[in-house]
């Protein structure tokens, strides 16, 4: 049965409102849900509802007949992408197969090398589009939670904020490293980092900052991936090493 995200401030008494118009078409005009069908609701504290939608109209009215935990399955690894913000909207897809993959926090990153340059304004517009994608991903693939998605920042920021991960990972293309396997090999991580750069890769300069803050440089093999084959490949390598 298909799930739906909900906000925890729409929920009382007993019952749920969703409000959101693109969240009513799709349910009412293109899964084509009735009244007295029922929906599993999940909010962003890790509830889990099984409702009878009691109205449709340009709401939906829906009573909560059981409620419990989503979150009894979720991973022991947490693991969080910072990834370099690529060109056009590649971003957006980076987004939509992280949180398929299950990543748990996705941080859009902002190194010396992209070419992508925000102002305000359209930070804003990124970041909810960003989060908008992450939970209509989530929905799809089942999830029991939403990923975090952090606003933009730039390098410095992140590894200032680095500090409580057990293991911080940078792949680079250049300089001593050590193949993702063998670092995952001998690491038992409950929290994991991991650095995705920029086309060209991230600066001498990055790179020294990153070991610096404990980074461990890792290496992809020979070939050189996209930034967003790169961010799904390493965080579906781990996310599967970890199961």
């Amino acid at each position: 049965m298909r799930r739906f995200f909900v906000n925890s401030k729409d929920i009382s008494k007993g019952k749920i409102i969703i409000s959101a118009p693109l969240k009513v078409h799709h349910i009412r005009d293109v899964l084509r849900y009735k009244e007295k069908d029922t929906l599993i609701l999940l909010d962003e504290t890790g509830k889990e509802y099984t409702c009878l939608i009691e109205k449709i109209s340009d709401k939906i009215l829906l009573n909560i007949k059981e409620t419990k935990s989503s979150l009894k399955n979720m991973d022991k690894v947490k693991i969080t992408v910072a990834c370099a913000i690529p060109k056009k909207s590649n971003m957006d897809d980076i987004i939509d197969k992280l949180t398929q993959i299950g990543i748990d926090r996705i941080i859009p990153l902002e190194s010396s090398r992209v070419i992508v340059k925000l102002n305000l304004q359209k930070r804003k517009i990124r970041y909810e589009r960003w989060n908008r994608i992450a939970c209509s991903s989530s929905e799809q693939s089942l999830r029991g939670s939403l990923p975090v998605i952090e606003p933009i920042k730039e390098m410095k920021e992140v590894l200032k904020e680095s500090l409580d991960y057990d293991l911080k990972l940078i792949p680079t293309l250049y300089g001593k490293r050590e193949t993702l396997k063998e670092v995952l090999a001998k690491s038992y991580p409950k929290s994991i980092l991991i650095l995705i750069g920029p086309e060209g890769d991230f600066t001498e300069e990055e790179i020294a900052l990153a070991r610096n803050a404990g980074c461990i440089p890792v290496s992809l093999g020979d070939l050189v991936m996209r930034v967003e084959t790169a961010a799904v490949a390493v965080a579906s390598f781990i996310r599967l090493s970890f199961l």
